[in-house]
């Protein structure tokens, strides 16, 4: 805003005051009969220069014409004094009437603008809110999954822990049928065995002792000895398939040795037997589990395979015995039947958590053309002497 008391101001409306007093003399002078109208709207556009508005410009017009009253005679209407000052004055508003118009427009689109400002801020302001319940929505979802996680992580833990619990629960178990099985091949050997030698040699003898004319008789017995003789020999069988006892007495070699012959005989299997000697140093425990895995993947390969050629074998690596069984059939998905959910799964799984209760590693390969491969390694420096 101009300081119109200012010295300059002052001045400058006086040099003003004074153009415009010379300019209006000049154009009512009858001598001039061209109206000066750019005089007049240059000084319109100075007055517009000093910040003066209408007002000031109708004072100074005011001033000029009183000044200049007693040498024309405004009064007479005749001689056009009058009129050539006002046009005089009209043209000096003119510059003044444009610069308001353009303050105007100046100050409409301010206000157009300012609206739309408003419009902008309100529209933020929603925007803010939005952003505020967003950022509350995010943090509860942060929570949530952080509560989630912990909860995860408390679930995992749980379960790690009943899944150890579970493995040490099937090591029980395998343990206790083991035993079991023990007890009960001591039992087949022991009683059934001895009571069917007994009948065996009973009715031998009395087959020697009946006469000629008893030769029905005699054949009848002769039939049931052969029986009995079957029988023996399927107990024998169940007996070893239990638990061997040529296992505990001579050893790990000798009993694969005579379990692979009789499944080879039985199944038209051929099966290449290379055996490290000292596996014999283990302890019963590990060769214990390392004859039941060999036991589970023949049997499999029986069942399963279609297979016709098996090799066997037991060396020694770093630190540990390694056997592998690995023959020609045809292959299976492992991961599948390891799964969960396959019935199937039962003597897989059994020989892993037996060579893993004794310290050691299984793993099972196969892939189609190639057959299947089951390896399992057992540390030599763990419990040699009970393990």
């Amino acid at each position: 805003m101009i300081d119109r008391n200012a010295p300059s101001a002052k001045s400058a409306r006086a040099r003003l005051a004074a153009r415009y007093l010379v300019a209006l003399r000049r154009c009512l002078d009858p001598k001039r009969p061209r109206r000066d109208d750019r005089r007049a709207q240059c000084l319109g556009r100075l007055a517009v220069a000093g910040g003066l508005v209408t007002l000031d410009l109708a004072i100074m017009h005011e001033k000029a014409v009183v000044a200049l009253a007693p040498t024309h005679d405004f009064a007479r209407t005749a001689n056009g004094a009058l009129q050539r000052a006002g046009l005089f004055f009209t043209q000096a508003l003119a510059p003044l009437e444009a610069a308001r118009r353009v303050t105007r427009e100046a100050i409409a689109h301010l206000h157009q603008r300012n609206e739309t400002l408003h419009l902008h801020a309100a529209a933020l302001a929603k925007g803010n809110r939005q952003l505020v319940r967003e950022v509350a929505r995010r943090r509860a979802g942060e929570l949530a999954i952080i509560q989630g996680r912990e909860k995860y992580r408390a679930l995992l833990q749980e379960s790690l822990v009943m899944q150890q619990k579970l493995r040490l629960l099937t090591r029980q178990i395998l343990s206790a049928q083991e035993e079991e099985r023990k007890e009960i091949s001591r039992e087949l050997h022991d009683e059934v065995v001895q009571t069917l030698v007994s009948i065996n040699v009973e009715l031998a003898a009395l087959g020697k002792g009946a006469s000629a004319s008893l030769r029905g008789l005699k054949a009848k017995i002769a039939r049931t000895q052969r029986l009995v003789e079957t029988s023996m020999s399927e107990v024998h069988r169940f007996a070893r398939e239990l638990r061997p006892a040529v296992l505990d007495d001579l050893g790990l070699i000798p009993a694969l040795d005579a379990y692979s012959k009789n499944l080879a005989a039985r199944k038209k299997l051929k099966i290449q037997m290379t055996a490290f000697g000292g596996v014999e140093a283990l302890g019963s425990t590990k060769r214990t589990v390392l004859f039941r895995v060999a036991q589970e993947a023949l049997t499999n390969v029986a069942r399963h395979a279609q297979a016709t050629q098996v090799r066997m074998t037991i060396s020694e690596v770093a630190g540990a015995i390694r056997m592998e069984i690995s023959d020609n059939g045809r292959s299976f998905p492992v991961g599948e039947t390891l799964s969960a959910r396959n019935p199937k799964r039962l003597g897989l799984v059994g020989m892993r958590e037996r060579v893993e209760m004794v310290g050691g590693r299984l793993t099972i390969e196969s892939a189609p053309g190639l057959g299947t491969t089951v390896r399992a390694e057992i540390p030599i420096n763990q419990g040699r002497t009970s393990a």
